[in-house]
């Protein structure tokens, strides 16, 4: 279980991304359609997110963790609306992002939802939790991918070296940061529902052979939509590149900007995923996190928001 332990709470924020470019990375367009196509995905996962949780909360016999699951929820309710923002300014910058969001809404709002395709049966008791572990597994698994690019992201310097976007990189930064902040939230969630440790096991890493060529995939195809508006040379001839090739050039770039984690830096965590004594307490800083928070710009400008209209209110 998880051995830090502090309030995880939601944090409003306020971005303006009337400023931003589409290449966000200044001579880095492969990173920045890389790093944007995640906004094409998290509405529609984290929302699901939210929908299992709330679900899976009545059966949560540990007061801190059902706390902690409260905090996880508020945090994936605020990222999937900021970015609907981030979806907004791609359309801002005439991307079509219909295709994916078809896609990330079919996954998480039909296949993954209480009646996947329709199927009644999963209204009967015993089958209908068993579905609610499983999806919370599947949480689990995605939770470990965005906890260690959390990490990765506050390590990140090149971002800041390459004169990047202020605002999107905060956007990213925020949400990774708080990614770290309750990276434990999921793993525990699913083994305090999955209490055999050796079913766990060998449940999650099932899980796992599924999800992270999933994820990778979701990732490519949704930056290449990006990319398909890009009139670059090399990008369009990315666009028409297999998947595979994808995976190598995400290596390739990856290694010499440094703006985007790598595909081995990827596969290493999800090998030490696959350790019985693994646990995600190990795979960030969670100080660091917060010290990020305490400092975003996001964080703050809607902090003084809140003042002003506090402040007024007084008045």
């Amino acid at each position: 279980m998880q051995t830090e332990r502090h309030k995880i709470q939601g944090r409003k924020v306020k971005f303006d991304f009337s400023d931003s470019d589409l290449i966000w990375i200044p001579n880095d367009h492969f990173s920045s359609h890389m790093i944007n196509g995640v906004n094409l995905l998290l509405p529609a996962g984290e929302f699901w997110f939210c929908r299992v949780y709330n679900k899976a909360l009545p059966y949560i016999t540990d007061e801190q963790l059902k706390q902690d699951v409260i905090g996880f929820i508020r945090q994936e309710a605020i990222h999937a609306n900021a970015h609907i923002l981030g979806q907004q300014y791609l359309t801002s910058h005439d991307v079509d992002i219909d295709h994916i969001k078809k896609m990330a809404d079919k996954i998480f709002g039909s296949l993954l939802s209480e009646q996947p395709l329709g199927m009644k049966a999963l209204q009967r008791k015993s089958i209908e939790h068993r579905w609610l572990v499983f999806r919370v597994g599947i949480i689990a698994a995605i939770e470990h991918f965005t906890g260690i690019l959390g990490q990765w992201c506050l390590d990140n310097k090149s971002w800041d070296e390459f004169n990047s976007d202020p605002v999107i990189a905060d956007l990213f930064r925020w949400h990774l940061a708080e990614e770290v902040e309750h990276r434990t939230v999921a793993f525990d969630l699913f083994a305090h529902l999955v209490p055999n440790k050796a079913t766990f096991y060998v449940y999650r890493q099932a899980l796992m052979a599924i999800i992270f060529p999933l994820f990778m995939y979701l990732l490519t195809e949704s930056a290449r939509s990006i990319a398909t508006n890009d009139l670059d040379q090399n990008i369009q001839k990315m666009v028409k590149k297999t998947f595979i090739r994808w995976l190598i050039e995400i290596e390739s770039v990856g290694r010499k900007t440094q703006n985007i984690p790598t595909f081995s830096f990827l596969t290493k965590s999800t090998i030490r995923w696959m350790s019985p004594a693994f646990h995600p307490i190990d795979e960030g800083n969670t100080e660091q996190a917060l010290a990020y928070l305490n400092q975003s710009p996001a964080v703050k400008l809607a902090q003084f928001y809140e003042n002003e209209k506090a402040s007024q209110l007084k008045n």
